[in-house]
């Protein structure tokens, strides 16, 4: 890369912070370290982080504050560090607005890759927001994507999503009725193949047909589970 982007590295464990950042420094990513909860979201404000790695259990404030807050104000890409058996620690961190996570314990190399993966959809992402052809909005019956203003309407209301939520609301939108399996969707939307849990998939799904059920029970129909297989996005026919 031309330019080393830099990156926040919190946990309240000094050997993790310093095994994390020196697989990351080996590709050439700049690392900044925070301790604690307060101090990383302190940090995480006043930089512009490429991406945030954010234990949830630490002092001051857990990683579920942090990102909770952080979101507020920017959409810094934030990839949770969570203990095996935590599923419902990981729940909560989507529903602030996490994108990815890593269980305890893991690989170093898993780390840099799920890191890669998310600056990746970052950049693609902000390549077709500026992309001005007529793609820019999908509307359906029930249901309108805008490109240009990053924004979900179902039924005239505004649906609030976090930036992972919207991706896959996209990808199956682009595909009426096309039906892709969790690990397509992990390829083509967290675009990773080597450590995905299909579980990620699962419960970006259930959020994002929570999400579009309460102001739309139509708009959230059109997000169908195809048993034994996967999901699609169907849109029904008058």
């Amino acid at each position: 890369m031309s330019e080393a982007q830099k990156l926040l590295v919190v946990d309240d464990e000094e050997r993790i912070r310093r095994l994390i950042k020196m697989y990351l420094e080996k590709e050439d990513f700049e690392i900044d370290e925070a301790a604690d909860g307060k101090t990383a979201l302190e940090m995480a404000l006043q930089n512009n982080y490429s991406a945030i790695i954010l234990d949830i259990m630490m002092p001051e404030m857990d990683g579920i504050q942090v990102c909770e807050e952080l979101k507020k104000e920017k959409d810094t890409p934030v990839i949770m560090l969570t203990a095996r058996g935590e599923e419902s620690n990981r729940v909560q961190g989507f529903e602030v607005g996490a994108d990815d996570y890593i269980v305890k314990p893991f690989s170093p190399r898993e780390a840099v890759l799920r890191v890669k993966a998310i600056l990746r959809r970052v950049s693609n992402l902000n390549y077709q927001q500026s992309d001005t052809t007529a793609k820019n909005l999908l509307v359906f019956p029930h249901l309108t994507i805008d490109h240009d203003g990053h924004r979900v309407t179902a039924d005239n209301q505004e649906v609030s999503l976090t930036p992972k939520e919207y991706e896959l609301l996209c990808f199956l939108a682009n595909s009426p009725d096309k039906v892709f399996n969790r690990e397509q969707l992990l390829k083509e939307v967290w675009q990773y193949e080597f450590f995905g849990d299909l579980r990620t998939v699962d419960t970006h799904v259930k959020r994002l047909r929570e999400k579009l059920n309460s102001v739309s029970s139509e708009a959230a129909k059109m997000i169908v589970t195809v048993w034994g297989i996967g999901y699609k996005f169907e849109v029904e026919q008058d």
